[in-house]
């Protein structure tokens, strides 16, 4: 609370998780304090606003500014109805939200080591050394964090440089211990212990100086031994810190993404005016098409500032002359194939049900070439693009689209791939680069960019179309941020600075 003021500036940060997969609703109630009570209807309402998280992330800045409403509510006693309108005209002020990732850490380190002179374990032979990293934690005890290779029969191995998290070495506090243990690698995996040290990442930051040459000790030859100094000794020959971007980095530096949607016409869908139909336009609910799209768009929008959406079409014939196309525009503007906001695509799409002849075959690779070449034209990292497919069925152009995929997997691109109905959707899994990285001629695609999931397996059995929507959005959605990092960095683009902010009184912030 803020004493007597028309602006306030509320200087609470509210943590919040952040989900690009989920559409996160917030709502926002603005009150007058009156009285001490705790009771919050003896105050008076001041207003409110709705929007979701990504709206606030996705805006310029991660600034997003919203006009106070004040709803009536009324209780009907007959139906035992609540009902809720906007006063039009009335001014309840504006609210300003900003907001910011919390940095946690977000440095990895890269460091090469070496030992010399270590203790001899094998009796045929030398040791074959190799080290253990652990994290201290806070009741005393240690997690194993990092394992280096085996180098075999020395006793004076260097190591392999490795990465790892700065948060997995240290949970971000830099004068935590970090032990380490020195192995002698055997067959039959009883290793040999040889030694520890401890240090810590501070200490490893120093890089290569005589800090950081570490004895290792056993203290158990230690106990034993009068004379024993030490077990050999480990040295850090190099250390580098670099920090690791992260999703809503790009965001907040301006990164948009494009959505694009490409609907399945063909025959097998059935007949749009019949009810088995795929495609069947039923006047009380969505059909499996629409709430794909709407799940998948809904989220996607909030990161997409002017909200214009490509719609294309594939496997119909078109009127007038009946030419099949793979990739008609769903308005019917070859030039501007864009449709505002999701509702505009949505409306499309049944229009172009009443206009076109459902047909065949089921072709991918001229939608994805279509977007590639868009995708090809921006690859400064200042646009992402991701194409939804929704197909009823078995893909007829599996060595086109292969292609097609090897080639975008080196632009800023991902592809979505929902299957709907009864179909088996084996031969789409080979899409999908979980397992092995999608090929074609001898070429393995550059990086994993389709994720392919069959919609029944999302369907809530109790009929809930949200809930539906809700767990398909989550699946698919899952792996865009990690694909569009993965695209940065190999290109070695890094964010733009943060839009700036413009500070006003009237705000409100959240930490994210």
């Amino acid at each position: 609370m803020i004493d007597n003021t028309l602006n306030p500036d509320f200087v609470r940060k509210f943590v919040l998780d952040f989900f690009f997969e989920e559409k996160q609703n917030l709502r926002f109630d603005v009150y007058n304090v009156d009285t001490r009570s705790s009771n919050i209807s003896k105050h008076d309402f001041l207003g409110q606003t709705f929007c979701t998280l990504g709206e606030i992330i996705g805006s310029a800045g991660g600034r997003l500014e919203r006009t106070l409403e004040i709803q009536i509510l009324w209780i009907s006693a007959v139906s035992s109805s609540c009902f809720s309108s906007g006063i039009p005209g009335k001014k309840c002020g504006t609210i300003i939200f900003t907001a910011e990732e919390l940095s946690n850490c977000r440095d990895i380190a890269t460091m090469q080591l070496c030992a010399n002179k270590l203790d001899k374990k094998d009796f045929f032979g030398k040791s074959d050394p190799f080290l253990v990293f652990y994290r201290s934690n806070e009741d005393g005890t240690f997690t194993i964090c990092h394992k280096t290779e085996v180098v075999k029969n020395t006793l004076n191995p260097v190591w392999q440089p490795f990465t790892i998290p700065v948060r997995a070495l240290c949970n971000g506090d830099y004068d935590r211990t970090v032990k380490v243990d020195v192995f002698d690698w055997d067959r039959d995996g009883s290793h040999d212990f040889i030694g520890e040290f401890t240090t810590s990442y501070r200490e490893f930051s120093r890089g290569q100086s005589q800090f950081n040459v570490y004895e290792v000790l056993n203290p158990k030859k230690k106990g034993k031994k009068k004379k024993y100094v030490n077990s050999g000794t480990v040295t850090l020959l190099s250390f580098k810190v670099e920090s690791e971007y992260t999703f809503v980095d790009f965001i907040r530096g301006g990164t948009q993404l494009n959505f694009t949607v490409a609907i399945d016409f063909t025959a097998s869908n059935g007949n749009p005016s019949q009810p088995t139909s795929l495609h069947y336009m039923n006047p009380y609910q969505m059909n499996m098409y629409a709430m794909a799209l709407k799940a998948v768009g809904e989220i996607i929008q909030d990161y997409d500032s002017d909200k214009l959406f490509p719609a294309y079409g594939f496997g119909a014939k078109l009127p007038p002359d009946g030419k099949i196309s793979h990739a008609f525009p769903l308005n019917s503007n070859t030039d501007d194939p864009n449709c505002v906001g999701i509702e505009g695509v949505l409306e499309v799409y049944f229009q172009s049900l009443r206009s076109v002849q459902l047909y065949g075959p089921t072709n991918f690779a001229p939608v994805i070439n279509q977007v590639a070449r868009s995708a090809k034209e921006v690859t400064d990292g200042s646009q992402y693009f991701v194409l939804l497919m929704i197909t009823d069925g078995v893909i007829s152009d599996m060595v086109q689209t292969k292609e097609a995929v090897v080639n975008a997997a080196s632009l800023p691109m991902s592809i979505i791939i929902v299957g709907v109905g009864p179909a088996e959707f084996d031969a789409m899994e080979e899409l999908d680069g979980d397992e092995v990285r999608v090929s074609s001629r001898g070429r393995y695609a550059e990086r994993d960019i389709v994720q392919f999931v069959p919609f029944r397996d999302y369907i809530d059995r109790s009929g809930n179309q949200v809930l539906s929507m809700a767990r398909l959005a989550k699946d698919v959605l899952a792996e865009i941020p990690d694909q569009l990092l993965s695209y940065m960095k190999s290109r070695g683009i890094e964010p733009r600075p943060a839009l700036p902010n413009t500070n006003n009184s009237q705000s409100l912030s959240l930490r994210i």
